[in-house]
């Protein structure tokens, strides 16, 4: 081994950690994304918020947190989470998260017919 490739095999080593923990945390925000849209679309065709929660939170990344708000002219959900890399548990998290807003279909019970219509939040963020 030459003395260029120990001085540079390190550097190599934290670029690559760097570009992988930016492809973790892209996961993570599109992960986000597809949850809380696939949440809004849900709780629009008029699902009880409690089945909405739990399908958010299937799809979000572990140990997200989940508010869905439901209106008679709206429904919006935001899911945000802190993402860790596994291998560096010392570095501080990284929040992620999205929100999407949809109007409830037609038909929709409005929000005193639908239970745990009051929104919340499930987990810390």
């Amino acid at each position: 081994m030459t003395a260029e490739t120990a001085v540079v095999l390190p550097a190599v080593v934290v670029v690559l950690a760097a570009a992988l923990w930016a492809v973790a945390t892209v996961g993570a925000q599109l992960q986000c994304v597809d949850a809380a849209r696939a949440g809004a679309r849900a709780a629009a065709r008029g699902e009880p918020v409690e089945r909405v929660r739990a399908d958010i939170l299937a799809l979000a990344p572990m140990g997200a947190a989940v508010k869905v708000d439901v209106t008679a002219e709206t429904v919006r959900v935001e899911v945000a989470a802190h993402v860790r890399p596994r291998w560096g548990s010392l570095l501080p998290a990284v929040e992620v998260g999205s929100s999407a807003v949809a109007a409830p279909e037609p038909g929709v019970p409005g929000v005193s017919d639908m239970p745990g219509a009051s929104g919340g939040s499930e987990g810390e963020p």
